[in-house]
């Protein structure tokens, strides 16, 4: 790496050589590169069904099946869907209808209730409508229960649970040209209908296996973290699990949900194998309870001003003040913006892109090398350490913090088996077999996340009918087609909370909540304009994708050079199916300013309202 003369009198003296750690990592990656890619997951259906089964209601529930019509249906009951019910109702729409695959709101803090389950992004920024329901939450970083319990509370507050489906699977949405209407219609026998409807299903919400042979042959007890198992494990959300005591316990999977249930499972099973992959990055996670009189200090707007200026911070712009002070702003401060301007301070002069690129690669390997480090000042066995340590770039994989994670590996009843990226190699009867050793275990766990990279449809387990006959599927054969991300032509009065096209952050609620206040603008000026019927152009669809595609190479040789994941499809060649394929390129400051900007020309430029 030729460095710039400037850049390396800025950052100093560095103790490592970028040549060889850039080629460490490249190495790293082709261990783990398998030419199956997202194929070596196998789909929940049939035999693993039960894997995406509710074990959190009672069974046997039934009634009687819905005919009616509402003004707006969402589907989904997570934030995306709380957060469009509650803007809606803020507009002043009565008629709204929620439906829910779960017996409850709370999207994936519905699921996941594993032991140690908490959100990694600050809570005062991440749990939405903080201030409109007057709530301040109990620690820096929340539990799932407190979540869970904050959109029930936001169900409650804006009126979703009335008229809302819950347990309950949408199994076709149909666009009637005659009625102008949405038919939708559910496992529970409904057929109803809509003026307008909102897809809130959530990115990441259908639980995936890995295709390991043999893994209908095991004998020992398995679930999926997404669908805990207290009555076996014992204990709950904060731990305890009791009815591990004598267990031999194995899971399969590194990423964020182990990270955060590993330090339990080790305190309680007789033996614990964690069979890895790829190490997580794990840094400082510092919780603590939220100071009373900080909160009785904060004036109105505060969530707002505070969620603003986390983004800011987090895609790579500057702020004065850093309000949150985290380990998700202290690596942007020192990859991008501001370490960008106090740089450019200290030279007298603008970083050229290139410098600044320099700049970001050079801090980036110093921020893992301090990580790398941190598992040698924790973890005892040096052979144990070696294995934990993450070689890829910083956002390589989603970063995780936890301060007992780490330490976990300590404790004599807990054993590393790592795969050196080749995963685990089959299941037998009796266990696990991982470089060429069975491992005999009671109980298997699958921390192996949610699908990336199928379709759309496939996610949400049906598909959507347009005008003409035309299926979602169809219009979406050869790639994401959308006006903003948030409604596509063809399919009047439908609307996608997510990422499809849109911009990703940090925080998913703070993209949810513009999403939302998008699209209530949208429907609000329909039905102040007297119009029944709201639609992207195919000219206004078109110009939207060529932007998006404009923008879609920022970042590929990044993820290129990725160690394999859901954030690049698996290292598959082109990544046209990771988590941030066909996102808006442009990051979500210019997302943001671009969907302000078209509500303030007030045209609706390439939207037909009719």
């Amino acid at each position: 790496m030729n460095i710039h003369p400037d850049i390396a009198e800025l950052v100093g003296e560095i103790d490592f050589d970028p040549d060889d750690l850039h080629a460490r990592y490249l190495a790293e990656r082709d261990r783990r590169v398998r030419e199956d890619g997202n194929a070596q997951y196998v789909e929940v259906k049939a035999e693993f069904s039960r894997y995406v089964e509710d074990p959190y209601v009672e069974p046997g529930f039934t009634r009687e099946p819905v005919f009616d019509e509402v003004q707006f249906a969402v589907i989904g009951g997570g934030f995306g869907g709380l957060m469009i019910g509650a803007r809606l109702r803020e507009a002043g729409f009565e008629s709204i209808r929620m439906v829910e695959n779960a017996g409850d709101f709370g999207g994936t803090w519905y699921w996941n209730r594993y032991p140690g389950a908490m959100c990694d992004v600050e809570s005062y920024c991440y749990l939405p409508l903080l201030e409109e329901l007057g709530y301040i939450p109990k620690h820096k970083y929340s539990f799932a229960p407190e979540i869970l319990e904050h959109s029930r509370n936001i169900a409650r507050r804006y009126r979703l649970y009335d008229d809302a489906l819950l347990q309950t699977g949408v199994t076709e949405l149909r666009w009637d040209e005659k009625a102008a209407r949405w038919i939708i219609s559910t496992n529970r026998g409904d057929r109803f209908m809509a003026q307008y409807v909102a897809m809130a299903n959530g990115p990441l919400s259908r639980p995936k296996l890995p295709g390991i042979p043999g893994i209908n042959d095991f004998k020992g007890y398995t679930f999926h973290t997404s669908r805990w198992d207290y009555g076996y494990t014992g204990g709950d959300s904060y731990g305890r699990l009791t009815g591990l005591a004598d267990k031999r316990v194995g899971i399969i999977g590194t990423g964020a949900t182990a990270i955060q249930c590993i330090p339990h499972l080790g305190e309680w099973s007789r033996q614990l194998y964690v069979f890895q992959r790829t190490p997580s990055s794990v840094d400082v996670r510092n919780n603590a309870e939220t100071d009373p009189a900080w909160a009785a200090s904060l004036e109105p707007g505060w969530q707002r001003r505070r969620q603003e200026n986390f983004n800011v911070l987090v895609s790579g712009g500057d702020q004065d003040e850093d309000l949150v002070h985290d380990g998700w702003t202290d690596i942007f401060r020192n990859l991008t913006g501001t370490a960008a301007k106090m740089a450019a301070r200290k030279l007298g002069r603008p970083l050229t892109r290139e410098e600044r690129a320099e700049l970001m690669v050079l801090a980036d390997y110093r921020k893992m090398n301090q990580v790398r480090a941190r598992v040698d000042a924790i973890v005892e066995d040096p052979v144990t350490a070696a294995a934990l340590k993450p070689w890829y770039r910083q956002f390589c994989k989603r970063p995780c913090f936890h301060d007992e994670y780490l330490q976990t590996y300590n404790r004599p009843n807990v054993a590393l088996v790592d795969t050196h990226g080749k995963g685990v190699e089959a299941l037998t009867e009796r266990g696990v077999v991982a470089n060429g050793r069975e491992y005999e275990v009671d109980c298997l766990i699958f921390a192996t996340g949610f699908e990336v990279g199928t379709s759309y449809t496939r996610r949400a387990g049906y598909d959507i009918v347009g005008r003409g006959g035309r299926t979602l599927s169809e219009h979406w054969a050869g790639g994401l087609r959308t006006l903003h991300g948030l409604t596509a032509h063809g399919f009047p009065n439908c609307f996608f909370l997510g990422f499809t096209q849109t911009a990703i952050t940090i925080s998913v609620p703070m993209a949810l909540s513009q999403q939302a206040d998008h699209v209530t603008y949208m429907v609000g000026e329909a039905r102040a304009r007297g119009r029944q019927i709201l639609e992207p152009t195919a000219e206004g669809e078109q110009a939207y994708v060529d932007e998006v595609h404009s923008l879609s190479r920022i970042g590929e040789r990044f993820y290129r050079e990725c160690t394999p994941g859901y954030y690049n499809s698996e290292g598959a060649a082109g990544n046209r199916n990771g988590f941030f394929s066909n996102m808006y390129g442009a990051g979500p400051l210019r997302f943001f300013e671009v969907l302000n900007a078209w509500r303030s020309d007030g045209r609706l430029q390439g939207l037909d309202l009719r």
